[in-house]
Order: C-alpha cells, then structure tokens, then sequence
C-alpha cells in the first residue's frame, strides 16, 4: 500500500447578508450570521476538499470548482466534496481518514459536531473528525470576523 498526506486550509469573512445561512460542516446554523462566499462558504468541506486534493495530487479546490463560474453559485459544499472524493478514487485513492481544526469565536460548534462529522464522513467515504478551537480574543478571527479551517487527509492507494 501506499499513503499520501495532504493539508488543507480555508476562511472566509463573516457576510452583511442576513438572507444566506451559516452552513459549517454540512449543517446550517440558524439564527448566525453567514459566512462570504460564491458556494456556501462551508469553510470545513472546503478545508478537507483541499487536503484530499493535494494528498491525491490533482490541484486545488479552484482548478475544480473556480469562483467565477456562475453554475457553482451558492453550490452545497458537503457535495463539491462529494465530488472531490469521487475524483481521488478514481485516480486510485481512498480516504483513510480527515482530521479538522475549525478556528472561530463563534458560533459554538460542539452541540453540532456529530452531525457535521456524519455528514462529512458520508461525503468522503472515509472517518472525519471535527475539532473546535478558540483564537482567545486574538487578531480577526478572535473579533469575530471570521471563521478559518485546517483539515489533514491521509489517502491509501495501491
């Protein structure tokens, strides 16, 4: 077997439009402020879209699903992921597993992090874990001007 580590990063501002969702990890949070964005935003799809990509070799998230391509406007995330996981395997790798680091002040993620780990590993095919992290006050993200995430994908293949 052989195994291949990718990384992946992403954030994204917080949003003036009070018509868009919150969506983080494929679940959408009611009642907070959206992030910006041309998909969903979902920061955390995003982050582990990356980290398969570049563990399987195959570019980035923007060579695949650029942000000017107006059929990809307000796209589900969990799904361009989906899709992304579609493309490792066939290529000849498969998720072994995902670990993400969401860095926000808010919105608490704990009460939804089950969910979002359901969805995410259903999305990849392969275990995804979640993990919250407080930037304590710090920079912008600790005013809460966004939300950041980094996602590690490992990848077998034969």
């Amino acid at each position: 077997m052989t195994y291949r580590v990718g990384n992946g990063f992403d954030v994204h501002a917080f949003s003036d439009d009070s018509d868009r969702p919150l969506v983080l990890g494929g679940v959408a949070f009611e009642a907070e402020t959206a992030l910006v964005g041309h998909s969903d935003a979902d920061v955390i799809a995003h982050a582990c879209a990356e980290a398969i990509l570049g563990a399987a070799g195959l570019g980035d998230l923007g060579r695949h699903f650029p942000d000017d391509d107006p059929a990809l406007r307000g796209s589900d995330s969990v799904e361009l992921l989906s899709d992304v996981a579609a493309m490792a395997r066939e290529a000849g790798w498969s998720v072994v597993n995902i670990d993400c680091s969401v860095v926000l002040e808010r919105p608490r993620i704990s009460q939804h992090k089950e969910r979002m780990q359901q969805r995410l590993s259903a999305a990849v095919g392969g275990p995804v874990t979640v993990k919250g992290r407080r930037p304590e006050g710090l920079g912008a993200l600790g005013r809460s001007e966004g939300v950041m995430c980094f996602a590690v994908a490992l990848l077998e293949g034969a």
